[in-house]
């Protein structure tokens, strides 16, 4: 081989070796600029199923990454493609190498969602559309079916009664199981903490929870709580009809707020009124300090109470004695109506 020859071919070997230490000298560069920083969020939504493409387009229509092509070469050829996370993110100030570690590790952006104690499924379901982190149509398609009920061991109609009310962080594309299954969750933690002996209460977790939440949802008084139950535990003994209001609220469908002697002859499930024992199931998401009325509910012989109009109740033994507490505070709602 000739010199000549010799110095064409490192002159080429050359040649080669500036062209791909400069493409990786370009390509590293890439990989550690970030696209745009501001001083506001860069926020960016994976929704969930997108596909990895739709991804990549998105990130680069977000002008937080340019030269799509090569950002997914390097993530097929890394294995990163399926491995995305849905979820809302922050991706300000970030180069490529680290919205893909923020995108793999799924260090999503998540929104505190307070559940208060009473809230209905339905309720729970408007508040966290409201916040944008599930459609409610989602989230009740999964809270209020009987198969997903009995998937998380509860003999319950619906999931109504068992996502306990608490404060969240959710992030937003999140499954709507995956809400469901983390207020499950602090439901049984709270449940564990009270170390229930339900032989010697005479009922299973389900009934426990179901009066609960028909007591929850009949007083906010802290107070009056283990009345309440004192009342209806009395009354259960009895085989006399719990006749709550609320129960019969939540059996109507679309209630309109306003209560009347024809919404209590309505027949349903949720009738009180008409039917004796427990609803088939709990009427709200009781908190803790419900679910301890019924476990630990005053000793008394009560079997009446009505609204006193100032959010405190009248309790009675007997049905004189209620109908007597009725006139009188029924005269005093008149009154204060006519003033």
């Amino acid at each position: 081989m000739s010199f000549k020859i010799k110095k064409f071919i490192a002159l080429i070997v050359f040649f080669i070796i500036m062209i791909v230490g400069g493409s990786l000298l370009l390509f590293y560069h890439y990989m550690i600029t970030p696209n745009v920083s501001s001083k506001e969020d860069k926020i960016f939504v994976v929704d969930r199923n997108a596909s990895f493409k739709i991804i990549i387009n998105d990130l680069q229509e977000a002008k937080l990454i340019s030269y799509k092509n090569v950002f997914y070469f390097y993530s097929r050829i890394k294995g990163y493609d399926k491995r995305i996370k849905a979820g809302e993110y922050n991706l300000n100030g970030k180069n490529p190498i680290q919205i893909l570690d923020i995108l793999l590790k799924g260090i999503i952006i998540a929104h505190s969602v307070t559940i208060p104690e009473g809230y209905t499924i339905i309720q729970i379901a408007e508040l966290l559309e409201k916040k944008g982190i599930v459609t409610g149509d989602e989230f009740l398609a999964i809270a209020k079916s009987n198969h997903h009920a009995l998937s998380f061991g509860f003999l319950a109609p619906t999931l109504e009664g068992f996502l306990y009310p608490d404060t969240y962080l959710f992030s937003r594309r999140l499954p709507p199981k995956k809400i469901i299954e983390c207020m499950v969750n602090r439901f049984r933690e709270v449940i564990a903490t009270l170390n229930i002996n339900y032989k010697q209460i005479g009922m299973g977790l389900e009934e426990i929870i179901t009066l609960a939440s028909i007591v929850e949802k009949e007083t906010g008084q802290a107070g009056e709580r283990s009345l309440i139950a004192s009342v209806f535990l009395n009354r259960l003994k009895k085989k006399m009809r719990l006749e709550s209001d609320p129960t019969v609220i939540y059996g109507i469908k679309n209630f309109n707020g306003n209560l009347t002697k024809k919404d209590l002859k309505k027949k349903t499930p949720y009738n009180t009124y008409s039917h004796r024992g427990l609803t088939p199931g709990a009427i709200s998401n009781p908190g803790r300090a419900a679910i301890e009325a019924v476990l630990f509910p005053e000793k008394t012989d009560y079997l009446y109470f009505v609204s006193k109009n100032d959010g405190h109740h009248s309790f009675s033994r007997t049905l004189p004695e209620h109908n007597r507490a009725v006139r009188i505070f029924q005269k005093s709602r008149r009154h204060r109506k006519a003033r």
